[in-house]
């Protein structure tokens, strides 16, 4: 687990969203692991302000997604970055390379939009 700091805001980049806690409750959590259901229920367990996925090649049903409404009915901001973009597993190249696929109303709220890398998107988020 890293971190690294955005205009005196903590990004925490947890190549699962398993490693998340207490510690990033409100947070920025940039994760690697799908954004299926099951990785959601994690990330509700703290509830970070905002968290990223993987859409893991979105799958069958949408699959790869689904967490992210989940998210959206508890108020929780989330994006997946396309598998194409970013390595599953890796969350500094989430960070790094990762371009935003899909985003629910909270994220979309914040200014979050498919399309834009997901790093400037953050900045420009937790800059203005």
């Amino acid at each position: 687990m890293q971190s690294l700091e955005v205009c005196r805001r903590r990004v925490w980049l947890l190549d699962s969203v398993t490693e998340g806690g207490e510690a990033q409750r409100g947070g920025v959590v940039i994760t690697a692991s799908h954004g299926g259901v099951s990785a959601a229920r994690y990330a509700l367990a703290y509830r970070p302000a905002l968290v990223a996925f993987n859409d893991a090649g979105v799958g069958k049903d949408a699959a790869g997604i689904a967490g992210l409404a989940l998210l959206e009915e508890a108020g929780v901001a989330a994006v997946a970055v396309s598998a194409e973009s970013a390595r599953i597993g890796e969350a500094d190249d989430t960070w790094h390379s990762g371009v935003i696929a899909h985003a629910n109303a909270p994220a979309r709220a914040l200014g979050l939009r498919p399309g834009e890398r997901l790093a400037d998107a953050v900045r420009s988020w937790l800059c203005e």
